[in-house]
């Protein structure tokens, strides 16, 4: 479950320290912070969405994950910097310069295909995300 995304690439944090730091060392570009789940909707869509995402040409400057259920403080301190949103998960939150700019719930991940949850993040990608630089 987690190994899913951290062979992706995606960093892992599980302390609210962590997180605190992370936010801080990504309050420049872009940010994806993916609040990962044991459900089947997690594991079924979330995640193997992600994968998908990656292939795309915009991406974020900085993907890190929480576990929500296992990583409790983590999480709680994670959604402490989008607490105008109800928690939920799986779920993802995108960050510009530290300014939450979108927010996937899981309302939009259960009972969507892994492909359809792509197409929401790849979406939020295309619109704030900068193409990488050539050499």
């Amino acid at each position: 479950m987690r190994k899913e995304l951290t062979d992706l690439g995606v960093q892992e944090v599980t302390t609210p320290e962590e997180v605190d730091q992370m936010m801080k060392d990504t309050s420049k570009g872009t940010t994806l912070l993916i609040i990962n789940s044991v459900c089947g909707c997690a594991a079924g869509n979330a995640r193997p969405a992600v994968k998908i995402a990656m292939d795309n040409s915009k991406k974020p400057d900085h993907i890190f994950t929480v576990f929500a259920g296992q990583d409790k403080e983590a999480t709680a301190q994670a959604r402490s910097y989008f607490s105008d949103f109800p928690p939920s998960s799986p779920s993802f939150a995108f960050f510009k310069d530290g300014d939450i700019k979108a927010m996937i719930p899981r309302h939009r991940v259960e009972g969507r295909s892994a492909q359809e949850v792509a197409q929401d993040l790849l979406m939020v990608f295309d619109a704030f995300c900068e193409e990488p630089a050539t050499s």
